[in-house]
């Protein structure tokens, strides 16, 4: 397995940072805000595993979270008529972070019947232009790549392909004959220059090498103005190690060797299809955790859909929005200063490692046999644990 730079693996960076934690009591800080959107299908039960966790590590460390709950979704479309609520949005606007559970979006009406996606109109209005997706193996779990990975994908998030968020009115597809449809592109510079720019941050920040994917030898002049700004930005960040690699090269890369990548910067399409492969070769897509991530605000969502095949049975992997939730915690450290709170991010990642590398204390869709209930109440007991074996500072 890869070693991740800054990840506590003997628990040494975990525990100091967790100290910080601990004398937060002694200091004035700032309060966190979260609005927690329970979704579509599996998503109460995940949103409800990872607001339980979080309430954990709020106690445990004393980080002045603060909590509102609302349905978005089918659930507000039949009672309200819409599927997200302007009280809901509202709220939204106004918090600190967003915990979004995997919704149902292609079963929704059209947008003039209440059917709006909540994903996507979420990452538009609060211009959450960047998609952060890693993807790394874990010991004790089986990969399905030739090599480990540590990874994270920089997924351009508000432009591209998405027909649905490209345009400033109506949508990027239409059909001059009944026999013909058409689909436009978008990308703008300014897209293009900030979601380099945050791929070149974070690689700083771990092993100094981005990853540019792109098809530019077939969509010459839009992937050429995707390529231009990220060569701009590369410039300004001489000591990180800058490649670039076709995308079709690149999901066969991330089979046969997976370990030669660090940060992968891409448009919104190709983001999307290599995160969910990424997430997959690493281990399972119920185990990759996301962030949108704009200038001042932050929404955790797991990779995963809302599998209304298995709703309401227990049966629920809730790792991928658990995680996406650390993250987002991660985020708002790091925003905010708060060392505590990135605290809280690595106890939840190292609470995650430890239950799932034991076959038993994993759930079904991993080959274990615990539900989504039993595996969080083990969750929260292993980060209990972990937080109340801290020495006192």
């Amino acid at each position: 397995m890869l070693e991740r730079p800054g990840f506590a693996r003997n628990g040494g960076l975990l525990r100091s940072a967790c100290r910080l934690g601990q004398m937060r009591s002694d200091l004035t800080e700032e309060s966190m805000h979260l609005v927690v959107l329970s979704g579509d299908g599996i998503g109460p039960e995940t949103s409800a595993a990872a607001l339980e966790v979080l309430r954990v590590v709020d106690r445990g460390l004393s980080l002045g979270l603060t909590f509102e709950t609302y349905e978005v979704g089918l659930a507000t479309l039949k009672a309200v008529g819409t599927t997200l609520p302007t009280h809901v949005l509202d709220a939204c606007r106004k918090c600190d972070g967003i915990v979004l559970a995997p919704v149902s979006h292609s079963e929704y009406p059209v947008r003039s019947e209440g059917g709006i996606n909540v994903s996507s109109e979420l990452r538009i209005v609060l211009d959450l232009f960047a998609n952060i997706r890693p993807a790394r193996s874990r010991e004790g779990v089986p990969h399905w790549g030739r090599t480990p990975m540590d990874l994270v994908i920089v997924r351009e998030n508000t432009e591209g392909f998405y027909s649905d968020r490209n345009m400033h009115w109506g949508v990027g597809e239409f059909m001059p004959t009944p026999d013909v449809a058409l689909s436009v592109r978008k990308i703008t510079a300014t897209g293009s220059r900030r979601i380099a720019r945050a791929a070149f941050e974070m690689a700083a920040q771990r092993r100094r090498k981005v990853t540019a994917v792109h098809k530019a030898n077939v969509v010459k002049v839009s992937e050429a103005l995707f390529l231009r700004e990220v060569r701009k930005v590369a410039e300004e960040y001489p000591q990180i190690l800058y490649e670039e690699q076709l995308v079709d090269s690149m999901a066969a890369l991330l089979v046969r060797e997976a370990s030669r990548f660090d940060v992968v910067v891409t448009t919104n399409m190709f983001g999307d299809i290599l995160s969910d492969e990424a997430s997959e070769l690493s281990g399972s897509l119920g185990l990759g955790g996301a962030i949108n991530a704009g200038e001042t605000q932050c929404m955790a969502q797991a990779q995963h859909g809302s599998a209304p095949d298995i709703s309401g049975q227990d049966k629920a992997n809730p790792v991928s929005l658990v995680l996406s939730a650390a993250m987002l915690l991660g985020w708002l450290g790091r925003r905010h200063s708060r060392p505590d709170l990135a605290s809280a991010e690595r106890a939840i990642e190292t609470a995650v490692d430890n239950l799932i590398k034991d076959p038993r204390r994993r759930t079904r869709d991993l080959g274990g046999a615990l539900g989504t209930k039993a595996f969080t109440e083990q969750l929260c007991g292993e980060i209990r644990g972990m937080l109340d074996t801290l020495p006192e500072s």
